[in-house]
């Protein structure tokens, strides 16, 4: 941006602000903001908040600004900056790599009212009353509600025009389709009311649905997931669907903005001055590694020396890697009633702590995540699913005492950059509940249309609940809203990294059967696919 459009930028949100200013003022805050190279705006925005937050404290009295007011604004941010730069771990330790388990993220719900969304008080309990069934499916819509309306598209026109509201993109509730013949445009969930009859619902109605001659987009269409539908009633009272697709994204900007200042994610809400700083220092991040593996089956000899390989690489490397995360399952059979080697898949967690020990840099230069999979011991097979029980990683926690252990799914915020981790079989799962062939007209990749799913659904499981568990009162964790920067996608399929609309998404694959395994710069959000 050049130096005028600056300088009328500067003169124009200090306007906005009700303040005026003198030309050598003027002259202190350009010279201020071009420090900040690409981030102008940023600068510019975090200076104004300073000077209405702390304008009593600065001696700042009138509205007209001089550039002693302005300096000693700055000087304050200067002074918190230099502090900062001396002591960074008072924000680094706090903020720099947060670890987060599902069933400590906060709960919020959106009121359709006031148009905004509250926090849940009180204690969660983990088994819910049937009231929490129902707030399960209420509150994934509604959040799909509140974001679709700022869409454009299918927002309400503010004047009313000469288009019929038959001709209109506007979301008709499922109640007021009776007695119209017209086309609609209509949102809700896609349930089984009936054997082989499929009902689209909302918070109003319910209605039958006929899919045979629907055009679908991108993502697999399967029960359980809420869609946007064009169409129209025939006469028989079922409405005949033409177009069918998943409700369209939204900027990850905006989707904060109207969150007011909430934190969903569960990292902790950072001020404006936080936010700016941990963004600088995520860029000179520059040698941060995370080693993702999956499928890291302990009792498998091959895989063993295998993980010892890749080991021994990152142990001569110059710089080692910030973060290993070993995903489940952990064993090649599944921990269920007919497993009878608890004993032997403990000592097997504490050869892989002697394995980790023997290798000095790693294991104090570096952090390791555990998280459990699918088939891996635990108390259900539901989601969001425990740590792993600290039976079985005592001898492990012992060898390796910065080890973490967490839910599955869980999440990571490094930085500003928050990265959520789910170990699911889910590809499998939603191939084999897709009730109509996704199109092939952008891709023919599944794990394409995978991504697609989640992310327009802001669900990292939208299967039917009979087909995966969900615990009630904690479906909330497996929210995907506001989007995450990064999403890995643990799964025995092949492995794959995909971006879509700048979500990062990637399959570390199974190391245990193909020996894959995924490097990822969280700086650059770069995927490198790694195998033996």
């Amino acid at each position: 941006m050049s130096s005028a459009s600056m300088r009328k930028l500067i003169q124009k949100k200090f306007k906005i602000r009700g303040y005026a200013l003198k030309v050598d003022a003027l002259d202190e805050i350009l010279s201020f903001v071009n420090r900040f190279k690409d981030a102008e705006e940023e600068a510019l925005k975090l200076l104004l908040d300073d000077l209405q937050s702390k304008s009593q404290k600065l001696g700042v009295k009138s509205s007209i600004i001089d550039k002693d007011s302005v300096s000693r604004v700055i000087s304050s941010l200067v002074e918190a900056d230099e502090a900062f730069e001396e002591n960074p771990s008072s924000v680094s330790s706090k903020s720099a790599l947060r670890f987060i388990d599902a069933f400590d993220i906060p709960k919020f719900r959106y009121d359709p009212i006031r148009k905004q969304f509250h926090q849940h008080v009180g204690r969660l309990p983990i088994h819910g009353d049937a009231s929490a069934k129902a707030s399960l499916y209420k509150d994934r819509f509604l959040l799909l509600f509140q974001r679709i309306h700022r869409d454009q598209h299918f927002s309400k026109p503010a004047f009313d025009s000469d288009i019929s509201h038959c001709g209109s993109c506007e979301i008709a509730p499922i109640q007021s389709l009776v007695g119209q013949t017209c086309t609609k445009w209509v949102m809700g969930l896609i349930s089984q009311l009936e054997d082989g009859h499929f009902y689209l619902e909302d918070l109003t109605a319910s209605v039958e649905i006929d899919l045979s001659k629907a055009k679908i987009t991108t993502g697999f269409l399967s029960e359980n997931t809420i869609v946007v539908a064009e169409g129209e009633m025939l006469y028989d009272g079922i409405f005949q669907v033409r177009t069918c697709g998943f409700p369209p994204l939204e900027d990850r900007e905006k989707s904060l903005k109207a969150l007011a200042g909430h934190d969903l994610f569960g990292g902790g809400a950072l001020t404006k001055e936080e936010t700016l700083r941990l963004a600088d220092l995520e860029k000179r991040a520059v040698n941060d590694m995370f080693v993702v593996l999956s499928d890291v089956w302990l009792d498998d000899e091959e895989a063993m020396r295998n993980l010892e390989t890749v080991l021994d690489g990152f142990e001569s490397q110059e710089v080692v890697p910030s973060l290993f995360v070993f995903m489940g399952n952990f064993s090649s059979h599944p921990c269920d009633l007919s497993f009878h080697s608890i004993t032997t898949l403990r000592g097997q967690f504490g050869k892989l702590g002697n394995m980790i020990g023997a290798h000095s840099r790693l294991k104090d230069q570096s952090q390791f995540l555990f998280i459990p999979g699918p088939d891996d011991a635990g108390p259900s097979t539901a989601l969001p699913r425990c740590p792993l029980p600290k039976y079985l990683t005592e001898e492990l926690r012992k060898q390796i005492p910065n080890a973490k252990f967490l839910s599955n799914p869980c999440r990571i915020k490094f930085y500003t950059q928050e990265i959520v981790f789910f170990r699911h079989d889910l590809l499998y799962r939603m191939r084999r509940s897709c009730l109509i062939p996704p199109s092939t007209e952008e891709t023919d990749d599944p794990f394409e249309h995978l991504v697609a799913t989640i992310t327009h659904q802001s669900h990292l499981c939208p299967l039917p609940l009979i087909i995966q568990p969900v615990i009630w009162n904690y479906d909330h964790s497996l929210h995907l809203y506001p989007s995450p920067h990064t999403i890995v996608l643990a799964d025995k399929s092949e492995q794959k990294a995909f971006k879509y609309t700048g979500i990062t998404c990637f399959n570390p694959g199974s190391f245990s059967n193909d020996n894959t395994f995924v490097a990822y710069r969280p700086c650059t959000q770069e995927v490198e696919l790694s195998a033996l």
